[in-house]
């Protein structure tokens, strides 16, 4: 495998992925993508820092994981997004989702999805450093901790 690469370029070339227009994917494909890569960076600092059980390290991340934390982060940086990064969790916050979160209201949904979609759309950028100040700055802004 070729070093210096993305981790997306790497999975893009070991497994023979074809370029597509990720502006024509729908909002709720990119939110797909998009909480796996808010729970990566999450996990990946919670485990950085903190060397405890697993099962401890679970409570910690699923505090953080969770619809109102995700819809608080995006509350948060409202103000602080591009015109097309603003577009783009728009879209996804108000896609139309034909599941729910179990324990959150329907607007902190929405609003994670949104959150969720964005980091999705900028993952699939290869813009990762953009995706880190996302959760970071709004992580700091709500005053919640890792």
């Amino acid at each position: 495998m070729e070093t210096g690469l993305s981790l997306l370029e790497k999975i893009k070339q070991e497994f023979a992925c074809k370029e597509v227009d990720i502006r024509a994917y729908s909002p709720l494909t990119l939110a797909y993508i998009g909480d796996d890569v808010y729970d990566i960076v999450i996990r990946t600092v919670i485990v950085h820092t903190c060397n405890m059980p697993a099962h401890e390290l679970h409570k910690r991340a699923s505090r953080l994981v969770k619809a109102e934390t995700q819809a608080r982060i995006a509350e948060a940086m409202e103000g602080e997004l591009s015109e097309a990064e603003e577009a783009v969790y728009k879209r996804g916050r108000n896609a139309k989702s034909y599941t729910t979160a179990k324990n959150a209201s329907v607007n902190d949904y929405r609003k994670a999805t949104g959150l969720e979609a964005l980091l999705g759309f900028l993952y699939l950028q290869d813009n990762m450093d953009r995706v880190i100040e996302i959760i970071k700055t709004g992580l700091n802004k709500t005053g919640m901790t890792i």
